[in-house]
C-alpha cells in the first residue's frame, strides 16, 4: 500500500482559466473576473498575480496597480458545469473524493493503484485529461495526511506536482511560514507571531502545554498536529454524485450609491436570476433567501426569509429578497452593495412542488428552463427579464 495516498488536486486561477478558453488573445495579458465599477477580484491569472492583484480586491485599487487590466464578467453557469465535468473526472479514478470547492477537491488513491499505478502517475493522469478536455491546468500536491496534501499542491502551483513523502514532511514543512499551514489564516499568523512563532518548526518545537496556553486548547492541538503532518489521513466522503455546497449567492456593488427603489429591485432581480441560475445547473434548490444590504458607510446588514419549499426559480427568489428589502423601510439610505443568497441546499430531484387548486401545472420555473436552454444555446444576453434590457 502506498505512504503517499492522499491527493490534493487544485485548479488554477480556476475563473480566470475558464473564462480565457474563450479568450485566448488574452492569454499572455493582465486578466481578472469579477464586477466592473466599484466590484471586487473573484479570480487573476498569474499574470495578473505579478502586479500584486489578487483575489477579493476592489476594482479600483486594481486599476490602480494595472491599468492596463483587462476585466471579463463572471459566466457561473459556465463555472459550475466545468466544476461538475472535473469532480465526475475524479470520480472516475476514485469514488473516495472530498469535494472543497468548485475548483479543488481531495481524493484518496490507495484503492487505484493496481489499476492506474502510483499516485504521482495517478496525479499525471489526470492533470492531462483535465487539461484536454476542459482546456485548464491544476496542480497536485500528494502526501499521507490532508494538510500537507493541501500545502504540497500551493508549492506545486502553477500547473505542477508535489511529492511529500512521510519521511520527509519536516524538512518539507518546518522551514514554512506558519501562515503556510492549512486552515491557518491572517489573524492566527499574526497571533502565533506575536508570540514569536514565525516558522512552522518554530510551532513543532514548541511543549504543547505552552502551546495550548498561548493560543486556547483547541487551536494549540490542532497546530501540533498540522506542524508535524499528524493531521487526518482519511477524506470526509459524503453519499451522492457531488459535494452540495450549502448556499450559493452573489452581490454586486453599485457604480454610485443610491436610494432608488427601482434601482435597487432592479439589481436584485438581476442578482437572483444569477443565484437561480447556477443552482439549476448544479442541480441544486434552497429554502432560506438571504439578502444582504451594505451602507455608505460600509456598515453591513443582513435578513433572511424561510419559504415553506425549496425553490430554484428566479421570481421567487426576487419576490423574496424584495420583500425583506421592503420591510427595511431604506427610503432615504443610500446603498453601497446588495446581495442575494440562497441557503440550505437540497438536491432538485427531491423537491416536490404541490400544486394548489387551479394553479397550471406549467409557470415560472418551466419558463426559466426555457431561458436556460437559450443562454446556453446563444449565449447570456439571449434572453432577459424586460426590466434588465438596456436601452440604447
Amino acid at each position: 500500500m502506498t505512504d503517499t495516498p492522499l491527493l490534493h488536486v487544485d485548479m488554477d486561477a480556476f475563473y480566470a482559466s475558464v473564462a480565457l478558453r474563450e479568450r485566448p488573445d488574452l492569454v499572455d495579458q493582465p486578466v481578472v473576473v469579477g464586477g466592473s465599477g466599484r466590484g471586487v477580484v473573484l479570480a487573476a491569472n498569474y499574470v495578473a498575480r505579478r502586479y500584486g492583484v489578487r483575489s477579493a480586491l476592489p476594482m479600483a485599487r486594481v486599476r490602480h496597480l494595472c491599468p492596463h487590466v483587462v476585466v471579463l464578467a463572471p459566466d457561473y453557469a459556465t463555472f459550475t458545469s466545468v466544476s461538475a465535468s472535473v469532480m465526475e473526472t475524479f470520480r472516475e479514478v476514485t469514488p473516495l473524493v472530498e469535494a472543497l470547492s468548485l475548483d479543488e477537491a481531495f481524493l484518496d488513491v490507495r484503492g487505484s493503484a493496481r489499476r492506474l499505478g502510483t499516485p504521482r502517475q495517478i496525479a499525471e493522469r489526470l492533470r492531462s485529461v483535465i487539461h484536454d478536455e476542459q482546456g485548464i491546468t491544476c496542480s497536485v500536491g500528494i502526501a499521507a495526511s490532508v494538510s500537507v496534501a493541501k500545502v504540497a499542491s500551493r508549492r506545486a502551483k502553477p500547473d505542477g506536482i508535489v511529492v511529500v513523502p512521510p519521511a520527509e514532511v519536516t524538512s518539507f514543512l518546518h522551514p514554512l511560514d506558519v501562515g503556510d499551514l492549512y486552515g491557518v489564516g491572517e489573524k492566527t499568523q499574526a497571533l502565533l507571531h506575536r508570540f514569536g512563532l514565525l516558522t512552522v518548526g518554530d510551532v513543532a518545537h514548541t511543549p504543547l502545554a505552552s502551546l495550548q496556553c498561548a493560543v486556547g486548547v483547541h487551536l494549540g492541538r490542532q497546530l501540533h498536529h498540522l506542524a508535524w503532518g499528524t493531521d487526518r489521513g482519511e477524506l470526509t466522503v459524503r453519499s451522492g454524485p457531488y459535494e452540495p455546497q450549502r448556499s450559493m449567492g452573489a452581490d454586486e456593488t453599485f457604480a454610485r450609491d443610491t436610494d432608488d427603489r427601482d434601482v435597487v429591485v432592479r439589481e436584485l432581480l438581476r442578482l437572483s436570476a444569477r443565484v437561480a441560475g447556477r443552482m439549476r445547473s448544479a442541480e441544486v434548490a434552497g429554502r432560506t433567501v438571504t439578502l444582504k444590504v451594505r451602507f455608505s458607510d460600509f456598515t453591513t446588514i443582513t435578513r433572511s426569509r424561510t419559504l415553506a419549499e425549496a425553490t430554484d426559480v428566479t421570481v421567487e427568489i426576487h419576490r423574496a429578497v424584495t420583500r425583506l428589502y421592503d420591510a427595511l423601510g431604506l427610503q432615504r439610505a443610500r446603498l453601497r452593495l446588495v446581495g442575494v443568497r440562497v441557503e440550505g441546499l437540497v438536491p432538485r430531484a427531491t423537491v416536490h412542488h404541490q400544486l394548489a387548486l387551479g394553479e397550471p401545472d406549467r409557470g415560472w420555473a418551466e419558463a426559466d428552463r426555457a431561458v436556460d436552454r437559450a443562454t446556453r444555446r446563444f449565449g447570456a444576453a439571449a434572453v432577459r427579464p424586460a426590466s434588465l434590457v438596456r436601452r440604447d
